[in-house]
């Protein structure tokens, strides 16, 4: 009897589980579902008005900045990781890790610097035009910097470090052997690169460009500054000017086709193509001494996307805010630092917390349900902010409403937004968006665990909950440590989202940027830019020393 009382209490827990992570995978997926619904059934349908006017210049403009930015970050990225994986040179060691800190400076942020740098009241120009006497535009030609080729190079420059990421980490990957099979049969080290090691790491180089091109299209400060008419700055325009939401939802629509589209090429371009690593992974990489000429090109392969994608915006940043260090530090700053830090954190750990929530469900359960719901719940990612915002406001707001009508009819009460315009909706924003990341982390961590620990624990009479209270937490604490951060960063950049569904007098620092930086009053908004660039520093540390940590190296 007591062993069925615990069969059933185990199965009790067990299904609970298994309850709560499908109920919190269905809500996650909401949006997604909301939006193709507005879509299909809009209440007043303008989608032929579009595809007759703006749609087509939506759509190339958004093609054509994703194909650009996509050459940029790809070229800047395989490059300076083979530069890195595969040569010794003066800095080196540096650049492993400087090589991503233009990670950690958001596009919207680089895009106020470069335009206050470059335009034709800024210092350089003025310097041309004193150096050479010349008097008005019509002396000389400077390229625009708000343009399409200007939000090319904004987005490139700060997106090139998920290509180095990754292509390094497969460059490193890669058996020893392969490499020495290679240089044996007399190529070069460039040959080497272009007909063995480029090949092998393709399916991480397109992983890489996937995640920039989604990264291009959730953007929205940067075309938004530079007036560049993408599919998210039309989503803006038509629900928040044109006050069509149905509208929005049909070009948000759209905007997911794009994402499917990127998805199945990524995954077509893997699974095209699988290798299987050598015993001697383990084995220390030969590095070639580069000398002369050759070291300082590569150094200067190296050293130039730091400088502009990190170094420039954060000196500029550090200028103003030190000139404007009494103006700027004031109650207001505190309280949008606050705002942001406190409303990151949150985030932070509830999405971490339902990243646990799915990822052990799917450890206890391993149907193909559950994991076909946890993979659509962590699509999120994937979706851009502005098709987000929309996706969660349609389902807040007819639920608001609906109650208030119920309970105005039934009882005379009026409850108003009980969850449109809260910091609730941002909070479920934020997790919906960057679920991937903390639910990614938490699984690999969970899948470090041998099942040998939890058959032990059911030997010795725990239930699932308590497994992972006791064993699994201390266990796998690093990874949850790692989500916690990766996403409170992420949330302290994000903009697009938070700019739609913040409640009323609520700002943070990313939406103080962008006020300010957008009405031209960039040295007022830059103590905060820079805070959020201090703060991006953190798990680009983390990143560097994860890889460096991977893989030995002997210099020839």
């Amino acid at each position: 009897m007591a062993f069925l009382s615990y069969s059933r209490q185990r199965s009790i827990n067990g299904q609970g589980w298994l309850l709560s992570a499908s109920v919190a995978a269905i809500m996650v997926a909401l949006p997604l579902l909301s939006i193709f619904w507005l879509a299909l059934f809009p209440t007043d349908n303008i989608w032929p008005h579009l595809l007759s006017t703006v749609l087509p210049n939506y759509v190339i403009t958004t093609l054509t900045l994703m194909l650009g930015v996509g050459v940029l970050a790809g070229s800047i990225g395989i490059v300076s990781a083979w530069l890195i994986s595969t040569y010794h040179f003066p800095g080196r060691r540096v650049f492993e890790w400087a090589l991503l800190l233009p990670m950690a400076v958001p596009a919207y942020v680089i895009a106020y610097v470069y335009t206050d740098l470059l335009e034709y009241s800024g210092p350089l120009q003025a310097w041309l035009r004193e150096l050479f006497s010349w008097k008005t535009p019509r002396d000389y030609w400077f390229p625009p910097i708000r343009s399409l080729g200007g939000a090319i190079w904004m987005l490139g420059l700060v997106l090139y470090p998920y290509v180095y990421l990754l292509a390094r980490a497969s460059f490193l990957e890669q058996a020893a052997t392969v490499k020495d099979a290679a240089r044996t049969l007399g190529c070069t080290p460039l040959q080497a690169f272009l007909r063995v090691s480029l090949p092998m790491a393709r399916p991480a180089i397109a992983v890489g460009l996937s995640l920039v091109m989604m990264e291009t299209l959730n953007d929205f400060g940067t075309v938004d500054f530079f007036a560049v008419k993408t599919l998210t700055a039309g989503i803006y325009d038509t629900w928040l000017n044109m006050g069509n939401l149905g509208g929005a939802a049909q070009l948000a629509a759209l905007m997911l086709i794009f994402v499917v589209v990127l998805i199945v090429m990524e995954k077509q371009g893997r699974s095209r193509q699988r290798q299987f690593q050598q015993g001697d992974r383990f084995k220390a990489i030969q590095l070639h001494r580069l000398r002369g000429f050759r070291a300082v090109l590569a150094w200067t392969a190296c050293v130039l996307p730091v400088f502009a994608g990190f170094i420039v915006p954060l000196l500029d940043l550090t200028r103003y805010a030190w000139r404007h260090a009494e103006q700027s530090w004031s109650p207001d700053f505190l309280r949008l630092a606050w705002n942001s830090l406190a409303l990151a954190l949150a985030a932070a750990v509830f999405c971490t917390v339902l990243g646990l929530l799915l990822a052990y469900a799917k450890r206890l359960y391993g149907s193909r349900l559950l994991s076909s719901m946890t993979q659509a719940a962590t699509l999120g990612y994937a979706m851009p902010s502005a098709v987000l915002a929309i996706g969660i406001i349609i389902p807040f707001a007819a639920f608001d409403n609906t109650l208030d009508g119920w309970l105005r009819n039934s009882l005379g009460i009026s409850t108003g937004l009980l969850l449109s315009g809260t910091l609730f909706t941002l909070l479920f924003a934020y997790s919906v968006r960057f679920l991937a990341i903390s639910a990614g982390s938490v699984e690999s961590s969970l899948g470090k665990v041998t099942p040998s620990m939890d058959m032990a624990c059911r030997s010795m009479g725990y239930n699932a909950s308590q497994t992972l209270v006791k064993v699994h937490l201390p266990l796998i604490r690093g990874g949850l440590l790692t989500a916690v951060l990766v996403v409170f960063v992420d949330c302290m950049k994000e903009l697009p989202t938070t700019l739609v569904l913040r409640p009323f007098n609520f700002d943070t620092l990313a939406i103080h940027v962008y006020q300010y930086a957008s009405d031209e009053r960039l040295p007022e908004a830059s103590l905060a830019a820079l805070l959020i660039v201090l703060v991006g520093i953190i798990p680009v540390i983390l990143l560097s020393r994860t890889i460096t940590a991977t893989r030995r190296y002997r210099i020839q």
